[in-house]
Parts: structure tokens; C-alpha cells; sequence
């Protein structure tokens, strides 16, 4: 999944980013509270992990402008505040939930994994591509009962793809969502996933085309 991650301490920040995008999921990193107040009102990420104490606009203002714009999704606050009266203001500001500094970067992992459990978006209902069935949630291919098991990065590519609904994608855009905006990857890496993606997928009836200078495309046999 997509997670935005904003936090000012660059060496924390890179900690979790490692160990999310190892995971398989796409971290947006931030770490100026004014930068994220206008990168939250638009960005696409399905949690946000937010740290209290940030230059510019601490957290608690940033969750609150959240709430207040009817942004519904999972937040976890990020602080080095202990006491009960702090969480309590957290939780009560629309907090999902709350980690004290110092943590174990494996609680925050099954945090992340429980607050995304719980999410009750309707996109995540089965989808139907061709002779391919999808499941978000889960992140399983399916071509009838049989699973193709893609590598995590190249799930990312085929989720990318997908969206996009036979739209062409940029490759700039397939590597934010595979990596997280900004993140230091080349784009030729894009092309090793996509390479290997449209080997894997060619035998399911399903084409992804290279539109030289524009991006990819996918389609399906019909």
C-alpha cells in the first residue's frame, strides 16, 4: 500500500522507510509540517504516519486539519511524549493510533499492518481484468482458481497499471507508486519490473505496450 510518512528526524524517517518499502509497500516521505499540510490535501497514500513535533506545523494541528476536511484515513502519531494526557489529546485530536520514541521498527510494522486491515474502502472489492481476478486487500492474482505469484515490486507495477484503466502511465509515475515520491531509484529500474511483469502476464491473455516517451499501457483479451 501507499503510506505517507511525515517526520523530521531524516535518519528515523529513512529507518521506517527501509522497513515499510521492504514490506512491499510505497513510502512518501516529509519532513516539514507546512510542506505536508498541503501535500496531505491531495496526496493518494491509504495511511499516514505523522509525527508530533514537526517544524513549520506540529502534527496534532496537521491531524486535526485532516479530520476537519473529512479525511478518514488510518493516521498513526509518532512522538518522544509518554505521558497519558498526551495520548489521550492525540487520540482525541482523531489519532488511530500512538507509538512513543524510541520503538521497535517491528510494532510499527504490525501496527500498519492492523490499521490497514481495518480499512472499509470500497475499492477493495475483487476486480476483474480480462481472464484475471484481483484482490487488493489481500494482494492475490488469481486466473480462475489458479494464484500467479508475482514479487511484491512487480504486484506494485501490475496495481499501478491497473488503476490507471488501460490509460497510459507514465514511468515516473510507476515508480512513485512502486517506490514513494523521491525516492533515490532509477527509472531503468521501472523497466526491469515491467519487462518481467509483461512475461509473466503474456500467457493470461494480458498486454502491457511501452508507448516510447509517454509511458506503459495494459489490456486485456477480450
Amino acid at each position: 500500500m501507499r503510506i505517507t510518512l511525515v517526520e523530521d528526524n531524516v535518519s528515523l524517517a529513512k529507518g521506517i522507510t527501509y522497513r515499510l518499502e521492504d514490506a512491499g509497500h510505497a513510502v512518501d516521505v516529509l519532513h516539514d509540517g507546512s510542506a505536508a499540510e498541503a501535500y496531505l490535501a491531495h496526496d493518494q497514500a491509504d495511511l499516514v504516519i505523522l509525527d508530533i513535533n514537526l517544524p513549520g506545523q506540529d502534527g496534532l494541528s496537521l491531524l486535526k486539519q485532516m479530520r476537519g476536511r473529512g479525511d478518514t484515513r488510518p493516521v498513526i502519531l509518532l512522538t518522544a511524549r509518554a505521558d497519558t494526557e498526551d495520548r489521550v489529546t492525540g487520540l482525541d485530536a482523531g489519532a488511530d493510533d500512538y507509538l512513543i520514541k524510541p520503538f521497535e521498527m517491528a510494532e510499527l510494522e504490525a501496527r500498519v499492518r492492523a490499521l490497514l486491515r481495518r480499512r472499509d474502502i470500497p475499492q477493495q472489492q475483487l476486480r476483474t481484468f480480462g481472464a484475471l481476478q484481483f484482490d487488493p486487500a489481500a494482494r492475490q492474482l488469481f486466473d480462475g482458481q489458479t494464484e500467479i505469484d508475482l514479487p511484491r515490486r512487480e504486484m506494485s507495477v501490475f496495481e499501478c497499471l491497473l488503476a490507471a484503466e488501460g490509460r497510459t502511465v507514465s514511468k515516473t509515475a510507476v515508480l512513485d507508486h512502486v517506490y514513494g515520491v523521491g525516492a533515490d531509484v532509477e527509472e531503468t529500474v521501472v523497466e526491469v519490473y515491467v519487462s518481467r511483469l509483461r512475461s509473466r502476464l503474456k500467457q493470461h491473455g494480458i498486454t502491457i505496450r511501452t508507448r516510447r516517451g509517454l509511458g506503459y499501457q495494459m489490456s486485456a483479451e477480450t
